[in-house]
């Protein structure tokens, strides 16, 4: 399969099917961050996540996949230390808004540095008509973020900072989304860097926190429905993660980046589907304008 895909890179049929997979991306994502959100502590279920898909990855990172070329030591280091800090920041981000309200910002923000840093990288660019795309998700992201300051009540004593947080993340996430697809495409087999990625990401940061604060809790959830939670948010992140990196290895970075942030519509169907906030058609309205800023990019590029 790895050979499959390596030969689809730079062909028509590779960007069609990173376009798949960035959508199939976005779906799964923002139920990933419905998981982390929903019913648990949101450390908790960070932690709950990542230590299962930490431990279903190692048989396959130590006995399956090829082992990784010396170079890419110094690469998951790297990756390591940077979606750390993108933990850390997402999870004060939940702790402090509202899902539907701090969500859009995370991800609608990823993008335009996302666009910026694979210029750095990749040498890749945009025309007039995908700057365009860019420009009416911001519109939208921002138009989201001065509509939760003026309306919001829930949480808001802390909405000011989940927002500056939420911004935070999302430069993170270009910054992860950049430099990971930078690492899937140092290595020559795919799923060398995604087996031994979710291997070291998820057993050796969030886990061990976690642990912590579930022990310090007076009124601590009991682990099993915790632990079911987590298993299902690994297969989710194996699938979520996993195809936004292929796509970015099949295809340019920055338009799979910017398309994965259709999520956002997702996203608010979940919030008020699953989680039961109020989304009202305003803020639909704009959450639905960030996922038009994503299509104009894809049918610009």
């Amino acid at each position: 399969m790895s050979t499959w895909l390596v030969s689809l890179e730079g062909t028509e049929a590779g960007h069609q099917l990173a376009l798949i997979l960035a959508l199939t991306a976005a779906l799964l994502h923002a139920i990933f961050g419905a998981l982390q959100k929903g019913r648990h502590d949101p450390w908790l279920s960070r932690g709950a996540i990542d230590f299962s898909y930490g431990l279903i990855a190692a048989p396959f990172a130590l006995f399956v996949v090829p082992w990784p070329e010396p170079h890419m030591w110094l690469i998951f280091a790297i990756a390591f230390v940077i979606h750390s800090i993108y933990k850390l920041l997402q999870a004060f981000t939940y702790s402090r808004g509202a899902y539907t309200v701090v969500y859009p910002v995370v991800r609608g923000t990823g993008p335009l540095f996302a666009v910026i840093t694979a210029y750095f990288f990749f040498g890749e660019t945009f025309n007039l008509v995908q700057w365009f795309g860019v420009a009416t998700l911001l519109a939208g992201i921002y138009g989201l973020a001065v509509y939760n300051l003026r309306t919001i009540t829930v949480n808001r004593d802390t909405l000011v900072s989940a927002l500056w947080l939420a911004v935070a993340t999302g430069m993170f996430v270009a910054l992860y989304t950049t430099y990971d697809a930078y690492g899937i495409r140092a290595t020559a087999d795919p799923f060398t860097f995604l087996a031994w990625f979710f291997f070291i990401d998820g057993l050796f940061f969030i886990p061990p926190i976690a642990a912590h604060r579930w022990w310090r809790m007076a009124d601590r959830p009991t682990l099993g429905p915790l632990m079911q939670r987590g298993v299902l948010g690994a297969f989710v992140a194996f699938f979520s993660f996993g195809a936004i990196m292929m796509a970015t290895r099949l295809d340019n970075v920055g338009e799979a980046a910017v398309l994965r942030e259709t999520s956002t519509v997702f996203a608010a169907l979940i919030g008020w589907l699953v989680l039961g906030e109020k989304v009202g058609p305003r803020r639909l309205t704009l959450m639905a304008l960030i996922a038009l800023g994503a299509v104009i990019v894809e049918a610009g590029g």
